[in-house]
Formats: C-alpha cells, sequence, structure tokens
C-alpha cells in the first residue's frame, strides 16, 4: 500500500513537470515545464520581453514585460515585410528600362526609368539563383547602340544611386558611367525616349522570403519605404511609421509604444513590445495573403539565419523552430512558430539589456534556443 501510494506521487510529479499535452494537443498555462520557466527567468536574458501564444485560441500561455516597448533588432523586418506585402501585393514585379534620350545635344546620353526594384544585382551568380534583375543587361544595351563608348551618361528617375555605384565598380575602367538623377517625373518625361531594353524583379514574395531568410538590411528597409509611398506616405522615418500603424491597425494588431526609425531594425531607437510582434505572427500564421512571410522564416539548424543555431545547444529543436533572427549590440531577438507536437506555437523574445559583447549575445541566443526546446516537439508518428 506504502508502495503504490508512492507510484501515484511520483506519477503526480512527473505530470506536473513536463509538457502537459491534452488530447487537442493545447497546452494549458499550468503545464508548461519547470524547465522554460527557468530559462525564461535567466539572469543572462536580463528580464528580455516574452510571449508566448496559442494561435488557435488567442490564449496567451507565458508572457514576461510582455508590453514593454524594446529595441527588436531584426525582428522589426517582420513588421517591414507584412507592410510591403499587404500594400503592394505577393506578385508585385519591379522594372526597370534604358531608354534613348529625346535630347539631341546630348551625346552618348540615354535614360533610366525604374520603379525603385530594391533588388537590382550586378552579380551573375546572385541573379541566376535568385532571379535578381540584372543590371548590366542594360548598359550593355546601350553600349550596342555604339559599341565604340568609354563614357557613357545616365539620367535617371526610380533607380536607387547606390546600385549606380554597383555599376561603375562592376564596369571599372572599361566604361565610365556618369549618373545624374531626375527630380520628377515631368522632367523624366521630357527626357525619355524609345525603349532599348527592360528588366525585371522576380515577383514581391520571393525578395520577401530572400529578406526574412538571410535578415536583409537594406532590402528590408527599401521596401518598407516602397510600401510607405504605395500607401501614400513619405519615405522617412515618419512615413515608415505612418504604415507600420496603418498595418497593425487594419490587422487588428495593438501598437501602443511603437516607435519606428527605420525599415530594418537597426537602429537603437527603434521600439516595439514583445507582445505587438507575437500578435502580428498570429496574424501571419491565420492570413492566406501573408503566407508568403511565413514560408520565408529561417528554420532552426537547417536554412538561412539559424542554420547554426541550436545544432549544438538545444539539438531536439531542429527543424521544428521557424523564427525571424536578429540583434544589434545590445538586443538579442527571436520571434516565429515553435512546433509542439500537431500545434504550431507563436512565440518573441525580445532581450534588450544585455551587454554589448558577442560573448554575452552568444550567451542570450543559447538560452533562448534551450528555453524553446523545453517545449519543442515533432508530431507524433503514426
Amino acid at each position: 500500500m506504502i508502495l503504490r501510494r508512492k507510484l501515484i506521487i511520483a506519477l503526480v510529479v512527473v505530470l506536473t513537470t513536463s509538457v502537459g499535452i491534452a488530447p487537442s494537443n493545447s497546452f494549458q498555462r499550468n503545464t508548461l515545464p519547470a524547465s522554460f520557466m527557468k530559462f525564461a527567468k535567466s539572469k543572462v536574458l536580463s528580464h528580455a520581453g516574452i510571449v508566448l501564444i496559442d494561435p488557435l485560441t488567442d490564449e496567451t500561455l507565458f508572457a514576461d514585460a510582455p508590453d514593454a516597448t524594446r529595441a527588436p533588432a531584426s525582428v522589426l523586418k517582420l513588421l517591414s515585410m507584412t507592410t510591403a506585402i499587404r500594400a503592394l501585393g505577393p506578385e508585385k514585379t519591379f522594372t526597370t528600362g534604358i531608354y534613348e534620350s529625346l535630347d539631341p545635344s546630348s551625346e552618348n546620353t540615354f535614360v533610366m526609368a525604374g520603379q525603385g526594384d530594391p533588388w537590382l544585382s550586378v552579380s551573375p551568380t546572385s541573379s541566376k539563383k535568385y532571379h535578381r534583375a540584372f543590371a548590366p543587361n542594360l548598359i550593355n544595351a546601350a553600349l550596342k547602340k555604339n559599341p565604340a563608348m568609354r563614357q557613357i551618361n545616365i539620367e535617371y528617375n526610380g533607380v536607387y544611386g547606390k546600385d549606380f555605384e554597383a555599376l561603375q565598380k562592376f564596369y571599372g575602367k572599361k566604361l565610365r558611367i556618369n549618373a545624374t538623377p531626375i527630380s520628377s517625373v515631368e522632367s523624366l518625361t521630357a527626357v525619355k525616349g524609345q525603349e532599348i531594353a527592360q528588366v525585371v524583379s522576380p515577383p514581391l514574395k520571393e525578395i520577401s522570403d530572400f529578406t526574412l531568410l538571410w535578415s536583409d538590411n537594406v532590402l528590408a528597409d527599401r521596401l518598407a519605404r516602397i510600401a510607405a509611398k504605395e500607401m501614400g506616405f513619405t519615405t522617412d522615418a515618419s512615413g515608415i511609421q505612418s504604415a507600420f500603424e496603418k498595418t497593425l491597425a487594419d490587422l487588428g494588431v495593438n501598437f501602443a509604444g511603437l516607435e519606428i526609425k527605420d525599415g530594418n531594425g537597426l537602429s537603437k531607437e527603434n521600439r516595439i513590445s514583445a507582445r505587438t510582434i507575437a500578435e502580428l505572427l498570429v496574424k501571419v500564421h491565420t492570413n492566406p495573403s501573408l503566407q508568403a512571410i511565413y514560408e520565408g522564416l529561417p528554420l532552426a539548424g537547417m536554412t538561412g539565419t539559424l542554420k547554426n543555431r541550436f545544432v549544438k545547444d538545444a539539438p531536439n529543436a531542429v527543424g521544428l523552430i521557424k523564427a525571424k533572427t536578429g540583434w544589434i549590440n545590445t538586443t538579442v531577438s527571436l520571434a516565429g512558430y515553435v512546433n509542439i507536437g500537431e500545434t504550431q506555437y507563436v512565440f518573441a523574445v525580445i532581450a534588450d539589456k544585455i551587454k554589448p559583447t558577442e560573448r554575452t549575445r552568444q550567451a542570450t541566443r543559447e538560452v533562448i534556443d534551450k528555453m524553446l526546446a523545453t517545449i519543442a516537439k515533432p508530431k507524433p508518428s503514426v
């Protein structure tokens, strides 16, 4: 009888300290493992903002300082890409063309006009692998008009100055490229003649995939500004702020305390709460039109910026977490989805008060990985 009582007590202890998967595969608030709580309260995280949500019920299963606004680092790209996809559509492409000049007095002068393609490339390898628009094709088409040219003048609108710098490096001493911006559409119309050639970007969903997978800062910031312009706002920080606020409001996500300085999360002055990020991910999870956001997220231990995460410190979670990484000097963040049996739960972690050393940042990543690994579970085998 005594032995039987001890066995019953032992069984109760095991059940109350392990992950409690109900028949519906849903967590209960009081069944998160003690190890999860331990890592969540770790001093290494310096009282991070943490949220864990069941997207099927909208129930918050765990929260610690979830509403404090913080410098989010690159998890802000989730909001940039969501805003871009909603404003422009996942199938949006960007066209850039080169044209003859209507000014007969301008020798070797051409006009380049675009739609602000954020992903023009001068790399043949990158263009082939990722379907990027290959900008030298435009210059080469102009050269066919006058193969003897050693200097070409380009007046442009809707193309980034940085992309011309890349073109100048690409051609080097073989061809001098002089680029002059055209300030208005009216001025562009006055000088743009017959089209010679054009290049087209891949659909926005592919650009978004790349941006999230590899945390591309240039792409994220450019797309945030393009989206703001499309929505009728300015393309500065104030315009991005307005675009983000409208996106979140339209999705029904609370954004109290939101402060935006860029579209990629690099500024230490950006502010957003872990709850806002998590609630956004819940909307992504349930909205088919935002599937590109989900698809672009790195997979733990396998792809993108998570390829080398979880492999050593939390191997049981490899392949079970899709999330956006982030870091700046005093912030390490991670937000996405964790597989727990047949259900995916939404989480967001923003640790923005850590010491600005790589050693501390790495320690923070490891604690976050181990915390999530305490609940990550594969689908039950049939």
